[in-house]
């Protein structure tokens, strides 16, 4: 099982820990992931113990909200395009071109694919001033629209192998790179896609001039030493699990030498950003989507 394989047997469980899940659809989940029932029950059983205890220090989650999303008042409408990846597979993605860009920014989807909510954050970016680009890692199954079923689309993605993950995110650089000749690029994850701007960074030299992950487990063994993105790494103050890999994300930055800066949201937990989710929490998404323009204006111009 691979870290992010992990990570998203993980992340059902603790939804199941959390009652956002009950157990029937958790098992189910976590079959579609090709654990036996015995092998998921232990799982579920290992994550609600360690939710236990937890100090009660986590809320419920979040009311409905009626506000704004951060940055959805200017956001730019995405177009869907395709574009060639590597081994002559085309590429899905979501396109959003700011009127006069200040750069560019790749954005990299959570564990359910390419979602109207990835959307919409790909069209805040535009309306901020930089042209986004969002690719489908679903392409090769046909798109994550291919699938009725969220927990297939996740299920889809946890067989995809790290390699092909990272080799069609270079191949979206490059074309964001073709889109927005001569301007810096960055790249904005959030949770299964927040590991992979780890991973992504961990990969070698890129085109990469700055990033900011969003609750990403750290890659194990990460080394950032080939990057030269700088780095504001933002985390849900709640959310013990992926803060757990905190440690070693900030040693590798160190490492590095890179410019970099970490921030945690008080009493936010996992996926606080995602306006679409239970977790939603309204002023801590509004103070990440601040510093994270205020992260680009600075290191993309």
């Amino acid at each position: 099982m691979t870290p992010l394989q992990r990570y998203i047997a993980e992340e059902i469980a603790a939804d199941h820990a959390d009652g956002l899940l009950n157990r029937r659809e958790a098992l189910r989940r976590l079959g579609l992931l090709g654990f036996g029932i015995p092998a998921a029950a232990s799982l579920l059983a290992a994550c609600a113990s360690q939710h236990n205890d937890q100090p009660l220090t986590s809320q419920p989650p979040s009311a409905p909200t009626t506000s704004a999303p951060p940055g959805s008042s200017a956001a730019v409408a995405t177009t869907p395009i395709t574009f060639a990846g590597p081994d002559n597979r085309q590429l899905q993605a979501a396109w959003a071109a700011a009127a006069q860009p200040r750069g560019g920014v790749l954005v990299i989807h959570e564990n359910k694919g390419l979602t109207d909510h990835i959307r919409s954050v790909t069209g805040r970016f535009a309306g901020a001033g930089y042209s986004a680009l969002a690719v489908d890692l679903l392409s090769e199954k046909g798109g994550t629209a291919a699938f009725t079923d969220p927990a297939e689309a996740t299920a889809e993605l946890s067989k995809i192998p790290q390699d092909q993950f990272v080799a069609d995110l270079r191949a979206g650089l490059d074309e964001l790179g073709r889109r927005v000749p001569d301007k810096k690029l960055g790249t904005t994850g959030f949770c299964f896609g927040g590991g992979l701007v780890w991973l992504l960074l961990a990969s070698g030299p890129s085109a990469l001039a700055a990033a900011t992950p969003f609750y990403g487990p750290f890659p194990d063994n990460g080394d950032l030493s080939a990057s030269k993105a700088a780095v504001l790494a933002i985390y849900g103050a709640l959310d013990t699990r992926v803060d757990a890999t905190r440690p070693a994300a900030e040693a590798a930055l160190g490492r590095s030498g890179v410019p970099h800066d970490m921030w945690a949201a008080p009493d936010a937990d996992h996926a606080f950003f995602n306006d679409t989710g239970p977790r939603y929490a309204p002023a801590a998404a509004t103070e990440a989507w601040r510093r994270v323009l205020d992260w680009y204006g600075t290191y993309l111009g």
